[in-house]
């Protein structure tokens, strides 16, 4: 028996549970008082570690224009002032010990990542599902949500590691914590402390990444991050990626962001021997829940939410995405590379993945089978429940974005969907 569809009638003036309240209000109390400013954030981060070697310093220019959007901001609950502090100086503390442990092995910097297979597609088109079902193939090395949060352990951790990695812990307590103040997120994007992860969680150690822009209303930053070159930041992103192969191994690594869809050209130059799947779907559907799930999130840190605001900007960084990824699809090559149509994922996933793996010249054995078939099996869609997204609560009209959106209907045979106009 699936759970019933879940109507959100709080988006723009959240009610929360009174546990939820109460746990937000302890941390508050916990963690003490904060600051969004760039020396506090980087000096917490080292008293933390023990640490001082941040490595380039490239990374403070853009962690600065993040910090000065959050700042223009306004309306940050305690608990948001707190939850953002404390996920920067988190970040802060990785890079820390990411390149403590490549100045300890430089080795590590000789690591190769081979041939990646990498998902690119806008949020709600099927990517989350693919990329969990190819990384249930125990021939490929995915990211987990755990190891995606901390990649580097603190050196006073490792030696309890090799039989219980507080990691793990940490993370499953983080989930216990959002499940009570958005229990409704796990219908529209399903965490689990092994769940495939995306790599923007590493892109996010350079302060780079469109993360921050999903994570929070900050238009600001949308304008300065796609007036940057992001080319050095995938670099970051391989340095990173050679770390975690070092310290847990692995063979070719199953990639996805939606954020690659807008950076095929930095992505394909970081990657040049990469399998890219693009995959599509009807842009109203994405807005309707894109738009949703944001606003939903966002009663973690806001009291109120501007639902009129969320909706422009997902339209229009939903409509900026899909105009850079048909500029730049063409740099793809062309036997390392595949559209995927949302309908044709949905009907038949497995022939997808033969597809991929075809375009790929990875093998597609009996064990790999028997493994995405047990992940089909204990995933059917839809089995947490479903969400009722509706471009209505976002002030958007249906007709106009289908006219502003016939240029990727155009440009691809992408199916409109009927029920994406509620």
């Amino acid at each position: 028996m699936r759970p019933a569809d879940v109507r959100i009638s709080d988006l723009a003036a959240p009610r929360l549970s009174a546990d939820a309240v109460a746990m937000m209000r302890a941390a508050v109390d916990m963690t003490g008082p904060v600051s969004l400013e760039e020396d506090w954030i980087l000096e917490q981060a080292s008293e933390q570690t023990g640490l001082h070697d941040f490595g380039d310093d490239s990374f403070r220019q853009p962690l600065a224009a993040l910090l000065a959007a959050i700042g223009e901001s306004a309306g940050l609950s305690a608990f948001g002032r707190v939850s953002i502090a404390m996920f920067l100086v988190q970040l802060a503390r990785n890079r820390l010990l990411v390149e403590n442990l490549i100045s300890t092995y430089p080795e590590i910097l000789d690591v190769e990542i081979e041939a990646p297979i990498v998902i690119a597609g806008l949020q709600r088109t099927g990517t989350t599902h693919l990329h969990n079902l190819l990384s249930a193939d125990p021939h490929l090395r995915y990211l987990p949500y755990w190891e995606s949060l901390e990649p580097v352990l603190p050196e006073a951790e490792r030696a309890v590691a090799a039989e219980v990695d507080p990691r793990r812990d940490r993370c499953e307590m983080a989930l216990m914590f959002q499940a009570q103040v958005i229990p409704y997120f796990e219908r529209m994007h399903e965490m689990t402390v092994d769940h495939a992860h995306e790599e923007i969680q590493l892109l996010a150690i350079d302060f780079s990444t469109m993360l921050f822009d999903a994570m929070m209303y900050i238009p600001a930053w949308r304008a300065y991050y796609r007036s940057r070159d992001q080319r050095p930041h995938y670099a970051y992103l391989k340095r990173v990626l050679r770390v975690l192969t070092w310290l847990r191994g692995g063979q070719r690594w199953v990639m996805k962001s939606p954020q690659h869809i807008e950076q095929l050209g930095p992505l394909i130059d970081t990657f040049p021997d990469a399998t890219v799947v693009l995959t599509h779907r009807d842009p109203l559907p994405v807005i309707a829940s894109s738009a949703t799930m944001m606003a939903y999130g966002m009663r973690m840190s806001r009291e109120r939410i501007d639902l009129a605001a969320v909706g422009r900007l997902w339209v229009d960084n939903t409509e900026e995405m899909l105009r850079a990824c048909l500029r730049d699809r063409p740099r793809l090559a062309a036997d390392r590379s595949l559209d995927v149509l949302f309908h044709d994922y949905m009907r038949d996933d497995m022939a997808i993945v033969e597809a991929i793996y075809g375009v790929a010249g990875q093998p597609l054995d009996a064990a790999s089978r028997a493994a995405m078939d047990r992940y089909l099996a204990a995933h059917p869609r839809g089995r947490l429940g479903r969400v009722d997204y509706r471009l209505a609560d976002f002030g958007l009209r249906p007709d106009a974005l289908r006219e502003r959106f016939q240029f990727y209907f155009d440009a691809l045979d992408v199916q409109r969907e009927s029920g994406a106009e509620g």
